[in-house]
């Protein structure tokens, strides 16, 4: 594998694509798209310090990688812990540095979720749920950090959006330390599932997707433009399904079906994003 393959793996980039969705969808929600030169301030922001996070957490985090058996390129050893280090340093000065150029509000949300990347890798993963919440934070962010792009207020979409992808980021954080228990044990972490059990950690992250799926039905009936918009209907049903049933896996203890899930979760989360994006460009009003 080339370095810069491993450099996108090590950074995650499938996510920095999910990340541009969001962004764009809300600056629309919030009051249109800005200029090029803003969406692409915006866009520079978000995607370098994603990355930065992701490298960083794997510098951390190489000997609980290891130990869980995943396929990480500092576990392969593709890259050395060096490189994984100066990635994640420069990612996250072009993200701070891109922020100046855009407004007060997102160089702040940009200088603390650079700040909570750091201690999130080097500390908070430790603490039950707080670590977990730190990662949802991150998944709905985006949104509060495109809003401000081009308002100083924040819409009431944006709000209902922000804790449904929250809450759905959360479950499925919860159900990966479920997933991960026994690297996790073997290393000593303290996760949600070693402090109320495997069982009772199921439950939570299901409460919260069933949680985050009743926002989306409150979008549908409720919140321009997703009311009664057919691209949303069709869309986020099909997330929903997707999130619910991975949620309902963990609940009943199919440990063969965990991968499996957490790619299908990771789909349906994705296809809420896009979901939420098209039913901004695009209203076809269902007659009910």
């Amino acid at each position: 594998m080339g370095v810069v393959a491993s450099v996108l793996r090590l950074t995650r980039i499938e996510h920095s694509a999910m990340l541009i969705v969001a962004i764009l969808s809300a600056e629309i929600l919030a009051g249109g798209l800005p200029g090029m030169r803003l969406i692409a301030f915006s866009l520079v922001t978000g995607i370098f310090l994603s990355m930065s996070a992701f490298a960083i957490n794997d510098y951390f985090d190489v000997d609980a990688d290891r130990a869980n058996g995943m396929d990480r390129p500092l576990v392969k050893g593709s890259l050395s812990s060096g490189t994984a280090l100066f990635v994640a340093a420069g990612s996250m000065l072009i993200g701070i540095a891109s922020s100046l150029f855009i407004n007060t509000y997102c160089m702040l949300i940009a200088i603390i979720f650079g700040t909570l990347s750091i201690l999130y890798s080097y500390r908070l993963k430790e603490i039950p749920l707080i670590g977990n919440a730190y990662v949802a934070f991150a998944m709905a962010i985006p949104f509060i950090f495109g809003n401000y792009v081009v308002s100083s207020r924040i819409a009431t979409s944006i709000i209902i959006v922000f804790f449904m992808v929250f809450l759905s980021g959360l479950a499925r954080e919860i159900d990966g330390t479920i997933r991960d228990y026994k690297g996790d044990y073997r290393r000593g972490a303290r996760t949600l599932p070693m402090s109320i059990g495997k069982t009772q950690s199921a439950y939570m992250a299901l409460v919260l997707y069933i949680a985050a799926v009743m926002l989306s039905v409150y979008l549908f009936l409720n919140v321009m433009p997703f009311l009664g918009n057919l691209i949303f209907a069709v869309l986020i049903a099909a997330s929903d399904i997707m999130i619910l049933y991975s949620g309902t896996i963990f609940v009943l203890g199919i440990s063969r079906r965990y991968e499996m899930v957490r790619k299908i979760s990771l789909a349906g989360m994705a296809i809420a994003l896009a979901c939420i994006l098209l039913s901004t460009l695009a209203y076809i009003r269902i007659p009910f």
